[in-house]
């Protein structure tokens, strides 16, 4: 069984509902399954996989579902990579159909073995002819994902047909969306985000409109206009909406559940949310590239009876994930691969029918179905899994492992305090000495600060350093880029 299959499923079940686009001028589901057709028939007269580089746009979708017809991977690219670091990942990718955005086609030279599609030849091909019924034989790769080469050249994430259906069937009804449901995605479509919007959206019967640019205003503006009742957001994204919304002073009343992820969400920023949209239903997704996208999830009541308890331990869950998904198994490990008991910190690990773990050219996953995430956290004595951060950002002060996201928290706490980042940097004495690169909002010291750290923590933990900036860097999923601020502050 391919992806493609939650398409044909949609079109038995409600052929004429919007699948995509805006209210007046959306796709139905039955259109949009002619236009996958029509595009994999053209799809198939050339050889390979079939990239995107573009947008989110009707497009994106179509591209998917004609690959998955068609048999052939479908690789969406990261336009904000530098146009020589694209070209590499279009050899990589060759040979392929490259279907591009027009005005982004001169960024990747004439290669051999691939073939260019403007969008709108591309559009033009879907739109017309009539399609061809049935699946070709091909690849059961569904889905290759370039990661975001932080750490060096992108690795590609391959997620098979079998992983993604199990995500999908396994956490969303046939059909579970009213008619009247819409869910805005502004997220990039080389996201995993991006991927499983679409594939959900669609087997729940959910009306898709796409952000092509992030701005708040704009999200806003287009959420007001097209009603929607869903989303799905990065925390650099949901903190602007906010301050937006309250700059404004008006509120979004069609708006029901928010779902946020993709990176470390401040606290400040997740109670905020809940003040300024009180009758939206938050909840916190994690999950990775690898993951097939969610693996754990903070619900809207785990929201409300967090933020609203007196109990210490359940008010933190707040800074949770929540808790695994019922069809899968999660542990947390010590460096030894001994499971560690609640309270004590580790590596996770999770195992289950839409986990991959698996790249063009190796695996990680384990024989034993096994994937470590490489993130760091620890499990409550009910189950709830808060991440720490990425094991590479674990810092080493004098044999203790100390965790950023804890001493940022503390940080962020303070009034004047917009963003904060903590990182390890090289010590001869202690390993690794403390570092905090604070964004202020008015002219808090750094004495004030180190002594806010070492009162609610303790002295190990407080900042040797506490250096103040303009901004923080950050990547388009939200990920703070700790890489680039040792590399500045060295």
């Amino acid at each position: 069984m391919r992806i493609s299959l939650l398409l044909d499923m949609a079109t038995e079940s409600f052929a004429d509902r919007v699948a995509l686009g805006t209210q007046g001028d959306g796709l139905s589901y039955a259109q949009l399954r002619v236009a996958a057709l029509n595009a994999r028939r053209a799809i198939e007269q050339h050889p390979g996989r079939v990239a995107y580089l573009g947008l989110n746009s009707r497009s994106f979708a179509v591209a998917l579902f004609a690959s998955s017809l068609a048999g052939r991977p479908f690789v969406p690219l990261n336009f904000r990579l530098t146009d020589d670091v694209l070209t590499r990942l279009v050899e990589r990718t060759a040979p392929c159909v490259l279907v591009v955005d027009d005005d982004m086609a001169d960024r990747v030279p004439e290669i051999a073995g691939v073939v260019r599609v403007p969008r709108t030849a591309f559009e033009a091909l879907y739109s017309d002819g009539t399609p061809s019924e049935g699946e070709s034989d091909g690849d059961d790769a569904a889905i290759l994902l370039f990661t975001s080469g932080t750490t060096g050249e992108p690795k590609a994430a391959m997620l098979r047909h079998s992983n993604l259906l199990s995500y999908v069937i396994s956490t969303i009804e046939l059909g579970s969306a009213e008619e009247d449901e819409a869910a805005l995605v502004s997220v990039p479509p080389y996201h995993i985000a991006g991927i499983s919007a679409l594939l959900t959206g669609t087997y729940a019967g959910r009306r898709i409109v796409y952000l092509p640019v992030f701005s708040a205003e704009d999200w806003i503006s287009l959420a007001a206009a097209e009603s929607v009742t869903h989303a799905m957001v990065v925390p650099t994204m949901l903190q602007r909406i906010v301050d937006e919304l309250e700059l404004q002073g008006r509120g979004l009343p069609a708006l029901r559940t928010l779902s946020y992820g993709g990176g470390r969400m401040p606290l400040s920023v997740v109670q905020k949310a809940m003040r300024v949209l009180p009758h939206v239903d938050f909840v916190n997704a994690y999950g990775l590239t690898e993951t097939s996208s969610t693996i754990a999830i903070l619900s809207p009541d785990d929201h409300r009876t967090a933020s609203s308890s007196s109990d210490e331990m359940v008010a933190k869950r707040l800074g949770s994930v929540g808790k695994p998904l019922p069809h899968l198994e999660l542990q947390v490990r010590d460096h030894q691969g001994n499971v560690q008991p609640p309270g004590s910190p580790g590596e996770v690990f999770v195992r289950g029918e839409q986990i991959s773990g698996e790249y063009v050219g190796h695996k990680t996953v384990r024989d034993d179905g096994w994937f470590p995430t490489k993130d760091m956290g620890w499990l409550d004595a009910d189950g709830y899994l808060f991440i720490e951060g990425r094991l590479d950002d674990v810092i080493v002060r004098g044999g203790e492992n100390i965790s950023p996201g804890e001493i940022e928290d503390v940080l962020r706490s303070h009034a004047d305090v917009a963003d904060a980042a903590v990182f390890g940097s090289p010590d001869d004495q202690w390993g690794e000495r403390i570092v905090a690169v604070v964004v202020r909002r008015g002219t808090v010291s750094e004495s004030v600060l180190r002594d806010l750290v070492r009162q609610q923590l303790r002295s190990t933990k407080t900042p040797d350093a506490v250096h103040f900036s303009d901004s923080l860097p950050y990547n388009e999923t939200g990920k703070l880029l700790r890489r680039e601020l040792r590399k500045q502050y060295r």
